[in-house]
C-alpha cells in the first residue's frame, strides 16, 4: 500500500494572475479522493458545509485553466496529513463559515490542515486566506 497526499492549485477565475484555490488529494492505492472548501455548501452527500470530498474530480482545475502538483508527501508525513483531513468534517472549526477575503475559505483549511500536522509548508501570496489565523485551534 503507498499511501500519498498531493497539495493541489489552480488559478481563480478572472483572478488567476493574484488568487489561485489550494485542496488535498489522498492516493492510497489507486483510489483518490479530494479534499477542499468551496464557496457553496452541501453540494455532494460528502459535504459538510463548505468542506466537501470528492466535489469534483481529482485534477479538475476551478475554471481558469489546469490544476498543477505544487507539492506531495509520502510516508508518516502522508499518514499524518491523511488522518487529519480525514477527521476534519468535525474538527475544521470554519466547515460553516467561508468569506473570500479575508477567509476563512479554501486556503485558510489547507493551511489548518498543514500547522495541525505540524508541517512546515507555507502557501504561496495568491493563497488568500492562508493567514485567515494565527497559531493553531
Amino acid at each position: 500500500m503507498t499511501l500519498k497526499c498531493d497539495l493541489r492549485v489552480a488559478k481563480i477565475p478572472y483572478l488567476g494572475l493574484i488568487a489561485v484555490h489550494y485542496w488535498f488529494v489522498i492516493v492510497d492505492d489507486n483510489y483518490s479522493e479530494r479534499w477542499e472548501i468551496w464557496q457553496s455548501k452541501h453540494l455532494v452527500t460528502t459535504s459538510w458545509g463548505h468542506l466537501h470530498q470528492n466535489l469534483m474530480g481529482v485534477t479538475q482545475g476551478v475554471g481558469n485553466g489546469e490544476c498543477w502538483l505544487e507539492t506531495q508527501w509520502q510516508g508518516k508525513d502522508a499518514e499524518i496529513l491523511t488522518k487529519i483531513i480525514r477527521e476534519s468534517p468535525t474538527k475544521y472549526p470554519y466547515n460553516y463559515l467561508y468569506r473570500y477575503y479575508p477567509g476563512p475559505n479554501s486556503n485558510t483549511y489547507v493551511q489548518w490542515v498543514l500547522n495541525q500536522a505540524n508541517i512546515p509548508y507555507s502557501l504561496e501570496r495568491r493563497g488568500w486566506g492562508k493567514n485567515y489565523f494565527q497559531g493553531k485551534f
